[in-house]
């Protein structure tokens, strides 16, 4: 049974990035599977990928990476948000990046990955920001750039870790956001 939670009264502008924790891997495994394959939200993708997104040993390794920042976002004493940011070849690679769907479209999204793009530039020094999102899912890419991401133009195999594909010619796409 999925858990539906409602923003009260306080609205997004409180919420803040904490650092994950490893006694948080189950929650954030759960989050990132209930944001790409379950059955609400817009960010799903169990039309076109069956499979969990994540898995415990995957957000393990991200989080004791010894370069990479993994952040939740926690209301109520429930994980509500999440993103791992980290620098690569002077860029700051986002992925991971989930919210819970009950909380989709509400506005938390846009400050949770303004809240990763102001760390990558304040504490990395980095001025680009890159991330793939799957080609089959134009409504995410709009996303992206309306937040000023742009295509790069470079398309890639879907990685194998995402998921099995349900559709043939999975594809991924590279984003950027020069600040």
């Amino acid at each position: 049974m999925q858990q539906v939670i409602e923003f009260d009264s306080f609205g997004v502008n409180l919420f803040c990035l904490d650092k994950a924790r490893l006694d948080q891997v189950d929650d954030i495994c759960n989050l990132i599977n209930l944001s790409y394959r379950g059955q609400i939200g817009w960010t799903r993708e169990t039309h076109i990928i069956q499979g969990k997104r994540t898995n415990h040993s995957e957000i393990t390794a991200a989080i004791v990476h010894p370069r990479a920042h993994f952040f939740v976002v926690n209301h109520s004493n429930i994980l509500i948000a999440c993103v791992y940011v980290i620098e690569e070849q002077g860029s700051a690679y986002i992925g991971f990046f989930s919210v819970h769907p009950s909380l989709q479209a509400k506005g938390l999204g846009k400050h949770v990955l303004k809240l990763a793009e102001v760390f990558a530039l304040e504490k990395l020094d980095v001025r680009k920001y890159v991330m793939f999102v799957v080609s089959q899912r134009p409504e995410l890419i709009a996303f992206y750039e309306r937040r000023g991401y742009r295509r790069t133009g470079k398309i890639g195999a879907c990685p194998a870790d995402l998921g099995k594909p349900i559709i043939s010619g999975l594809t991924v796409e590279y984003l950027e956001k020069l600040v």
